[in-house]
């Protein structure tokens, strides 16, 4: 009989195994070695010391030093950037703020300066973390390349050399085990190559003579001589680094909505806010009185309230998000997320989960799936379904392929018994072979098994192929006795979520996959995708990316390798998923579906549409206040206090608007429906 493998049903949860290839964890900077988070921090400490001093009414002389030194530590170095960007005739609002502060300490306003010190230094040394981490990121996946290589001269004698030396031309041993040192072409020798660094492939690829490898992918249990073919500078590892350091350089500058008027809006600011104060000492005004309203005037008009009334909707879906396992690093990633119109995703690890289990058991005994050939006649070969994964399992079980991994734990799940192997041979490229119940079998690749391309046996393995599966072939006693079919396995959720990424964007996400068109293809059917693209390396899916770029797209692409990180870098905004994402993916990401749950996904993207709304509802809002208190300054005399009570309330205001979305009703709401509109 022919049994097609269903997922299974719900089961106790496993250990979550390394993906293949996954980077190993690395040396980061300390968070303290920068000087903006020393700074930061020491701000903070002063703050929180002075703040209930201030607030219980302590003298001033106790309270006003810790102020003092808030200021010094929190906004020197912001001062000293705007300083400099104004030497270069550029208005930066950091500089704007410390003003701003100042100010506000100039008329008794010190706690309310102080708080906008802090957490501008605090903004400052969270971003220059996320930059350091990059970096380290992006230094690591050097380590994916071997330090060294054994070099074979010409007489056969072997030298170890450092990689970086190895020239093109060179020949380079690479025994079992081992990371290749160089990309090149295999000379002799047969092994299986985990290249899942590179390509994202689930499954290790058999490479013969002739065929190419690359440098930082691990060689199986076999040795391969290698022919350099490209310097190591211009490895595909190398140019992944140069991809993602260039993206990060050369990608727009991320800019909050109110920063893209930030020149305009602080110029007349402080245009205006010298006017009221040079023209009526100019016409005999006394200076207190002058000096009062222009502060009145900079405190109404200051640029904070609009910040202020800007960050909360951001960073209110922010922690939302964070609470549903999807972790956005900054305000400004949240808002770009509501921006993008177009979806670009991974295959392996994202719409998949990276990992390869037994999708058919067809027992030699019966016709090939979507084909006329006539069932074979049974024979001493001939085993029934159960039988078949019984044997094939025993013989797998002492290997570490991920192949072998999926038939014994499909084998388990049947509640099967396995013999003891005997026998136990493994030969690359080809499969295991074993003594199993005193029979011999063989398990492993149809074009090595089999010499007869029209046997039944074959015919079936050409159409699990055909369905995007890996063919595995098991012979007992020299004579085929069925064919199992392995697949990665697709997420249950990513259908749903590619329809409602689709229906958020208007128009279909396209696949970006460094694995085979036909499993792409098979798994973009499953899911509703049009436009495929496969057997990409890393730099084809950052030429992809641009593509869209260039034709207009705001580009979300969604990935979780190594491969990924510079198209993630490249694009508009980069999603990594969390739980097979490597270190490299993560860090390059602008956020992290941490619990690897596609639906998230296009729930963020609704839930930063609701933020952005709110965000310019609460512009309206600050702004009216703005115009009215400043007004009212200019042509009247607006007291100070109610000056501040009407700047502090507008902030207060806005602030309870933005907080609307830490509410899980939010989370709620932005859930897309099957007819919801972009």
């Amino acid at each position: 009989m022919s049994s097609v493998l269903q997922s299974p049903g719900p089961q106790t949860p496993a250990a979550p195994s390394p993906r293949p290839g996954r980077v190993p964890p690395r040396r980061r900077t300390r968070v303290l070695a920068l000087p903006e988070a020393r700074w930061a921090l020491a701000a903070l400490l002063l703050f929180l010391a002075a703040l209930p001093l201030y607030l219980l009414g302590a003298p001033a002389w106790l309270w006003g030093p810790l102020f003092a030194a808030t200021y010094a530590t929190g906004g020197w170095e912001p001062g000293w950037e705007g300083l400099k960007a104004l030497g270069e005739r550029t208005l930066d609002v950091d500089l704007l703020m410390v003003v701003a502060a100042l100010g506000a300490a100039a008329i008794g306003q010190v706690l309310d300066g102080a708080l906008l010190i802090v957490i501008f230094a605090t903004s400052g040394a969270l971003e220059a973390v996320a930059t350091a981490r990059t970096a380290d990121s992006v230094r690591g996946l050097l380590d994916l390349a071997p330090e060294t290589a054994t070099r074979l001269a010409g007489d056969g004698t072997e030298e170890v050399v450092p990689a970086g030396s190895l020239a093109v031309g060179d020949v380079v041993l690479v025994r079992p085990g081992e990371r290749i040192g160089a990309d090149g072409r295999v000379l002799d020798g047969a092994s299986d190559v985990d290249q899942a660094t590179i390509t994202g492939e689930p499954l290790p690829v058999a490479k013969q003579p002739g065929d190419e490898v690359f440098a930082g992918t691990l060689n199986g249990s076999g040795a391969l001589r290698v022919r350099v073919e490209r310097d190591p500078s211009e490895s595909v590892i190398a140019r992944i680094v140069a991809m993602v350091e260039e993206a990060a350089e050369t990608k727009a500058p991320t800019q909050l909505f109110i920063e893209k008027v930030e020149q305009r809006y602080s110029i007349a600011m402080v245009a205006v806010t010298l006017l009221i104060f040079t023209i009526p000492l100019l016409l005999g005004s006394d200076l207190r009185s002058t000096l009062l309203r222009a502060m009145t005037f900079m405190i109404v008009a200051s640029p904070c309230a609009v910040v202020l009334a800007t960050m909360p909707p951001l960073l209110s879906a922010m922690a939302n998000a964070g609470r549903h396992g999807v972790l956005v690093k900054s305000a400004v990633v949240m808002e770009r997320l509501g921006q993008i119109d177009a979806v670009a995703l991974d295959k392996t690890g994202t719409l998949t989960e990276g990992t390869p289990y037994l999708t058919d058991l067809h027992p030699l005994t019966a016709p090939a799936p979507d084909s006329d050939a006539p069932a074979p006649d049974a024979d001493a070969h001939a085993l029934d379904a159960d039988a078949l994964l019984r044997v094939a399992a025993a013989a797998e079980h002492p290997s570490e392929h991920p192949l072998a991994r999926a038939v014994v734990e499909a084998a388990r799940a049947r509640g099967l018994e396995l013999p003891p192997a005997e026998d136990f041979a493994s030969t690359p490229g080809t499969g295991v072979s074993a003594t199993v119940d005193g029979r011999a079998v063989a398990v492993g690749s149809p074009a090595r098994l089999l010499d007869d391309p029209a046997h039944p046996a074959a015919v079936l393995a050409a159409a699990l192929e055909a369905q995007g599966r890996t063919a595995v072939v098991v012979t007992v006693d020299g004579g085929p006795a069925g064919v199992l079919g392995i697949a990665d396995r697709l997420r249950p959720e990513a259908a749903t979520a590619t329809r409602a990424l689709a229906e958020l964007t208007g128009g279909a996400p396209i696949l970006l996959t460094g694995d085979n068109p036909r499993a792409a293809a098979r798994l973009a059917a499953d899911v509703g995708i049009t436009d495929v693209r496969a057997g990409l390396l890393p730099q084809d899916k950052v030429a992809a990316v641009h593509e869209l770029r260039n034709a207009g797209a705001k580009v979300l692409v969604v990935g979780d390798g190594v491969n990924d990180a510079p198209a993630l870098a490249a694009a508009h905004v980069g999603i990594a998923m969390g739980r097979a994402g490597s270190d490299l993916a993560l860090e390059t990401a602008d956020a992290v579906v941490v619990r690897d749950e596609l639906a998230t996904i296009p729930t963020v993207v609704n839930l930063s549409r609701r933020a952005r709304a709110l965000v310019i509802q609460n512009l309206v809002i600050a702004g009216v206040f703005i115009a009215v208190l400043a007004v009212w300054d200019l042509v009247g005399t607006l007291p100070l206090p109610l000056g501040v009570a009407g700047h502090e309330g507008s902030t207060v205001l806005v602030g309870l608007n933005g907080l609307r979305l830490l509410a899980d009703g939010a989370w709620r709401r932005s859930r897309p429906t099957p007819h919801q509109e972009p």
